[in-house]
């Protein structure tokens, strides 16, 4: 004969606290956002998927075309052309802009790089809501994750800049080697935004939608197509207005990027504290977008 022993269980108000229970039964919150240090330890410990993910993103991107990885180079070159023949042909910005190709391109593919970061964090987390709710990551991972993917793409178009550059006889020189803090900087600016914009996404998707126009309008006051300097020079624009677009941190980062690579795009063409400005703009959209994405951690992929 078996005796079967067992433990009365405790019994439970309706009235105890939830807080209390979860604490005596050694519950806690499912998917609870970690405090920020362990954050950043979780999401260094996932480096490794955030780079294949990328890696993935990018290899799928073009699989379906015939011309396949081609159009990462060829999508911003045929851009580039557009705009020269609009710009520099119809409208006359290439006047006063000495190797305005050179100028032009890198303009493109600088700003290509802020943009399509920004559009691809917007959509990161409504986008992969299935992934989100399957698995258990810091939400980060993803739109870091898009962002490290157009660096990628940047690199394709940075291998056509260099024979452009050549073609057009800017000889090869130590400033180029500049490019790697200038592009630096931008990836954690743009990872930054990236961020933002993912929590903004998630709670209102409507937003991918507004963003083209957007980033549209901010292309146009960049200094993409034309010199900032050179127009403004002899404009009766207020000083401030002047110093907010010298200071706008995608012209911050395309004009470095010129002083770099390009010989006549002299530092009298850069706005005063550049490099200042540049490392400024990193980390307040880099640290302050990660903490800003870090405290709605629990909200995604939830609702």
């Amino acid at each position: 004969m078996s005796q079967v022993l067992h433990t009365p269980p405790t019994s439970v108000s309706p009235t105890d606290d939830p807080a209390a229970l979860a604490a005596r039964y050694g519950l806690t919150v499912s998917g609870a956002r970690p405090t920020l240090p362990e954050y950043v330890r979780q999401l260094w410990a996932r480096r490794h998927f955030i780079t294949a993910f990328a890696t993935a993103k990018l290899t799928a991107q073009y699989s379906q075309a015939k011309l396949g990885q081609v159009w990462q180079v060829a999508n911003p070159l045929l851009n580039a052309a557009v705009y020269y023949f609009i710009f520099g042909v119809l409208l006359g910005t290439k006047h006063g802009v000495r190797d305005f190709v050179p100028f032009l391109v890198t303009g493109v593919f600088i700003w290509t790089f802020t943009q399509s970061s920004i559009m691809a964090g917007t959509r990161a987390i409504s986008g992969s809501l299935g992934l989100v709710r399957a698995l258990h990551f810091p939400r980060a991972a993803l739109p870091v994750s898009y962002a490290i993917q157009q660096l990628q793409q940047l690199l394709f178009s940075m291998a056509a800049l260099v024979v452009i550059l050549l073609c057009f006889g800017i000889p090869v020189s130590t400033s180029w080697l500049l490019v790697v803090p200038i592009l630096t900087l931008q990836f954690v600016f743009n990872a930054g935004v990236a961020m933002i914009m993912a929590r903004m996404g998630a709670k209102t998707p409507d937003i991918a939608q507004l963003m083209p126009f957007v980033l549209r309008t901010w292309m146009y006051v960049s200094g993409v197509m034309w010199s900032i300097a050179s127009t403004l020079k002899h404009s009766h624009m207020p000083h401030w207005a002047m110093v907010a677009l010298e200071s706008n941190p995608a012209a911050v980062y395309i004009d470095l990027t010129r002083y770099a690579l390009i010989d006549s795009f002299g530092a009298h063409q850069l706005p005063h504290h550049v490099w200042a400005l540049a490392i400024g703009w990193a980390l307040l959209a880099g640290v302050g977008g990660f903490i800003y994405f870090w405290k709605a951690e629990e909200t995604y992929g939830r609702g």
